[in-house]
């Protein structure tokens, strides 16, 4: 769960909304390997026709299909909340009316950060470059791996 919170909040601040896989070992600690290969599945994953380069129609996509998940989560919660008798009266047309759509989505500030070569897109390496730079300014001791004094250090978790 720690892990989540962390890479989530890391890659939040790049513009997204990610929320990364599984749990970490050790206790909390990120280690750079885990935190690049968690980077590159979500830099695959905003790559919609997978040409190795992330446009802002592809970050657009990718964040309302993110926002889409996080509403249909809420939506779930919310169902069961209306469902005080737990009889599942209420039916999945009437659960769907509770999502009220996805927020809108720019891309324009992603890409702005993370592409230096100002060609309007993100490749692999451009992405790499700019997360990578957050996780080395929260890894102080520079050995490589976040741990739960240093996210907490950089305001990450409480």
């Amino acid at each position: 769960m720690l892990k989540t919170h962390f890479l989530a909040g890391m890659l939040l601040v790049g513009g997204l909304s990610y929320a990364a896989i599984g749990q970490p070992a050790g206790g909390g600690n990120v280690p750079r390997s885990d935190y690049i290969a968690t980077m590159d599945i979500e830099f695959r994953k905003m790559d919609g026709d997978k040409n190795g380069q992330v446009t802002r129609v592809e970050v657009e996509s990718f964040e309302r299909g993110v926002a889409l998940g996080q509403a249909r989560a809420r939506a779930q919660a919310k169902f069961a909340e209306l469902d005080t008798d737990r009889n599942g009266q209420i039916s999945p047309v009437e659960f769907n009316k509770l999502i009220s759509g996805t927020p809108a989505v720019d891309g324009r500030p992603l890409i702005g950060k993370l592409d230096t070569n100002k060609d309007g897109q993100i490749s692999l390496i451009e992405h790499r470059g700019g997360k990578l730079s957050y996780f080395d300014q929260i890894d102080s001791d520079k050995d490589g791996i976040v741990s739960v004094a240093e996210m907490k250090a950089a305001g990450v978790i409480k």
